[in-house]
Parts: C-alpha cells; structure tokens; sequence
C-alpha cells in the first residue's frame, strides 16, 4: 500500500512538474500555435511571406512556400528549420500551378489547415489615362486572380475549421493616384474574401483578409512596423485563437491607413 501511495505521488510531481514548465512558456515536445497544422503561403520569398512562413514553423505547422524567384526562394527554405518546410515554384496566376502546390502539398503531409495568399506585384504608377493595360491585366492576373485561384483549390482539400487569410493593402481601401490596377486588385481582394467567408462558413473555414503597407513607408502614423510584427497578426489569424473571426478586414500597417484617409482629406 505504501509503495502504491508513494508511486501515485510521484505522478502526481510529474503532472505538476508539466504544468508548471507550460505556465512558465516551456514546451513540452512541440507544443506550438499550429503544431501538426499544413500551411501554404504563397509569395513565401518576400518580406511578409517569409516572416510569416518563419512564425508558423516555429510554432509547429508544416510549411509548402510558394513564389516564382527561385533565388529568394531557396534562401528562404534554408532559413527554416529542416523538416518543416518545402518549395515550389509557381505561378500563382496559372490554374495548372496552383493545383501542382496544392495536390505537391497533400500528397505530402496531408489535408490544408492554413491559406496565406499573399503573392502580388505592383505595377507602375501612372494616371488611368496613361496606365498600360497589359501592365493592369498582370497586376489584376497575379494579386486578385492567383488569389482566387489559391482559394479555390486549397478550399478542396481543406480540413473544415481550417483558415484563409489574404494580404491586401490600404490603398485598396483608400486608392491613390497613380496605382490604378494595384489598388482595384487589392480592393477585389475584399470582394473576393466576404462573398467566400459566406461559403465557407458552413465548414467553419474562416477567411479574412490582412491589410498590410510598405514597411519602410514614411505615411504611416506613430508605429514602427517590421515584417516580424506583421506575422504575428496572421498568426493569430492562422490559429485556433480566432476562432470567431471571419469575414474581416484587420489593418496591420502601423497607422498607413488613417494617414491615407486623412490625405485624402487635407
């Protein structure tokens, strides 16, 4: 009997060893935000994508990074622990490819958790009466489209309850002179994520859309932004913390989107 109670109060030291080390931020195994959670990031080689890919591996998820620049590409997967990421080069505006990083995403871990789309391209600026269309047809192709396309294959093999989080800008909610397919594109993506937040919500699939600006930005108000602090609004987006969040438009660009509307203003 003796022997039993001392072999019960040794189990009990471990549970409250364990519990003490999770209080005290230490994880036991892997015990991270998306731990076991299939990720797909697209536009993974830029600053935002790589950040983001970055945060989630470190909390757990298994990561497919998508972009087209096999340079930053490869540099981007070295720079992740091994094991918890892999690359494919895409074309984000083509059919073809996004179920090749799709299906190359399932057949190796499984069913998605997490969509970030987030690949885009800027255009050039100039005035609507002198902006070229092919340049608008490329923009609009790659930020609205590759969007649409990444939503519409991922969402097959997604596992209910899982995420979409698409990065757009504040000039697709405030315009700006000069950026005429950017921010039509960007302002799509609004479009594009409520009438699909409205779809998916009998899966509990939440889909949101970020909206992010030029790190580097002089508009912005009084907040130092970085690509680090960005992630950690799609992290939360990603995990099971935003459980009830869907539908949205969560600003993360340090104030650029007040000081755009106050511009307009002034």
């Amino acid at each position: 009997m003796m022997h039993r109670r001392l072999a019960i109060a040794d189990r009990c030291d471990l549970i409250e060893n364990a519990v003490q080390r999770l209080s005290q931020g230490c994880r036991v195994g892997t015990m991270g935000m998306l731990d076991g959670r299939i990720c797909i990031v697209t536009g993974a080689a830029g600053s935002l994508g790589r950040a983001g890919a970055a945060r989630f591996a470190a909390e757990g998820a298994k990561v497919m990074l998508v972009d087209r620049d096999r340079t930053t590409l490869d540099a981007t997967l070295k720079s992740l622990p091994e094991g918890q990421a892999t690359a494919m080069l895409a074309d984000v505006s083509s059919a073809r490819d996004t179920q090749a990083y799709v299906d190359a995403t399932v057949a190796r871990w499984g069913p998605i958790d997490v969509l970030v789309s987030n690949a885009d391209i800027s255009g050039v600026i100039r005035p609507v009466i002198d902006y070229p269309e092919d340049v608008f047809d490329a923009v609009v192709s790659v930020n609205l489209k590759g969007s649409f396309l990444a939503c519409k294959h991922a969402l097959a093999k997604m596992r209910d309850g899982g995420s979409i989080i698409m990065t757009s800008s504040a000039v697709g909610v405030t315009g700006d002179p000069g950026i005429a397919a950017y921010a039509a594109a960007t302002h799509g993506l609004i479009g594009l994520m409520r009438t699909l937040a409205k779809e998916a919500v009998a899966r509990r699939i939440r889909v949101n859309v970020v909206v992010s600006g030029p790190l580097d930005n002089d508009s912005r108000l009084v907040l130092d932004p970085d690509a680090g602090k960005f992630s950690e609004t799609v992290l939360f987006l990603a995990s099971d913390k935003s459980s009830i969040t869907t539908g949205g438009v969560v600003v993360a660009n340090a104030g650029m989107h007040a000081a755009l509307i106050d511009k307009l203003y002034r």
